[in-house]
């Protein structure tokens, strides 16, 4: 190989590796924003004038949800809570073992709770069998999901059924989610086949990297211990959690760009991200890693673990908080087939929509910060999604639509949204 192309394939290399970073999603969503502000957009038109309104509207969720500003982080901890239940506090109060396998515990736990819990479509539901409550979207998936893991779903060890193991999460066949989720005919979950896959992957490629998920009996868990040896003085930083989730899960999801051979998982084209090197035209999100993520700092912390810099994560860009900005008027369709017709995650508008959502909503937390007299350390983009801009768009989209769904339609593969 000459010079030439051995510099090609550094280049692309490095570029495949920041296109896997915060800074890079929030830069190439400031572009397209950028096109927005010009009215450059085919399908959407920016109205930065709706900001106030929004942000009233945030507000006021957060002081009905959380009066004493006693804001939780945005995490798929909260979903498993049943009318005050928490059901894994009650299953880690139960265990008799030390902080770092509860915090392994946990790590399997929320990895597979959050990797099938990409869009539940408005028809599927789920009766918790404990509580008898029918549950719909996010909160129905967490439940089915602890539910499963509970009774040894993902786990290759009768024995041992709280963990997500290699074995186990390759072995989980289509009838056994089904029947965990109560799939039926008539109770169809979008995505279904494709979060099948995605279970089934995570236990192959788990499997494949000793280094990250352990040698015997690869498990996820196995991430906990991992990231507490990049420790160093029992420290870690919430972009160093990123990057292990991208790099010991990217493999799982379904290659539609690579670059420098790598699967650029959650990222898609659009016109308006140009650039002179090979990540022209591309637009990352990673937004179920990111939620991961996210999801990884309290069983850290509660192990001991100190995480900082959590602000370096972005918006998650899906549609409660992209349904919040369209449902206040701070996006607008530019045509009808926006709201006619159901889009695929990879088509423009939606690369649009959620580009918007992500440079829309921090704007949304300054303006927040500002209202309220605080800094970004007292209230930190993680406490404004969850008080905050996913409870807004959530009830905002009941009050608007019967059954709740996002102002427009998404075909989902279970590996997005």
């Amino acid at each position: 190989m000459t010079n030439t192309e051995t510099n090609k394939v550094q280049i692309r290399a490095d570029t495949a590796a920041w296109l896997m970073t915060p800074d890079a999603i929030r830069r190439r969503c400031s572009m397209v924003y950028e096109a927005g502000l010009r009215g450059q957009l085919r399908h959407f038109e920016v109205d930065t004038r709706q900001l106030n309104e929004v942000t009233d509207y945030v507000h006021e969720t957060i002081e009905s949800n959380y009066p004493d500003m006693d804001i939780p982080f945005h995490a798929r901890w909260r979903h498993f809570f049943v009318n005050g239940d928490d059901r894994w506090q009650r299953i880690a109060d139960s265990l008799d073992i030390d902080a770092d396998e509860r915090a392994r515990i946990a790590f399997d736990l929320v990895i597979t709770s959050v990797l099938l819990d990409a869009g539940a479509g408005n028809t599927w539901c789920y009766r918790d069998p404990k509580s008898g409550q029918m549950l719909e979207r996010s909160e129905g998936l967490a439940i089915a999901s602890i539910n499963a893991f509970e009774a040894g779903l993902f786990s290759s060890d009768p024995a041992q059924p709280l963990r997500a193991d290699a074995s186990g999460l390759w072995q989980v066949t289509k009838e056994a989610l089904a029947t965990a989720f109560q799939v039926k005919s008539d109770n169809p979950l979008a995505g279904f086949d494709g979060r099948v896959r995605l279970i089934n992957g995570l236990g192959a490629v788990i499997g494949k990297q000793p280094e990250i998920f352990g040698c015997d009996r690869a498990r996820i868990g196995h991430l906990f211990d991992y990231l507490k040896s990049q420790a160093p003085g029992g420290t870690i930083e919430a972009s160093q959690i990123l990057c292990a989730v991208m790099r010991g899960l990217g493999a799982i999801w379904p290659g539609h760009i690579k670059l420098g051979g790598l699967n650029l998982g959650d990222t898609w084209r659009h016109p308006a991200a140009r650039a002179d090197d090979p990540s022209d035209g591309l637009v990352p999100f990673h937004k179920l890693s990111q939620w991961i993520a996210y999801s990884l700092i309290e069983p850290l912390e509660g192990a001991g673990v100190r995480v900082t810099g959590i602000g370096a994560l972005t918006v998650l860009a899906e549609y409660r908080n992209g349904g919040l900005l369209f449902d206040l008027g701070a996006v607008r369709p530019k045509h009808g087939e926006v709201t006619r017709k159901p889009h695929a995650s990879g088509d423009e508008v939606i690369v649009e929509w959620r580009a918007l959502t992500v440079t829309l909503i921090e704007a949304v937390a300054e303006k927040l910060r500002s209202r309220l007299g605080l800094d970004e350390e007292a209230l930190p983009l993680a406490k404004v999604l969850e008080g905050g801009t996913w409870a807004a768009g959530r009830r905002i989209a009941q009050s608007k639509r019967i059954v709740g769904g996002p102002p427009i339609r998404i075909l989902s593969d279970g590996s997005v949204f």
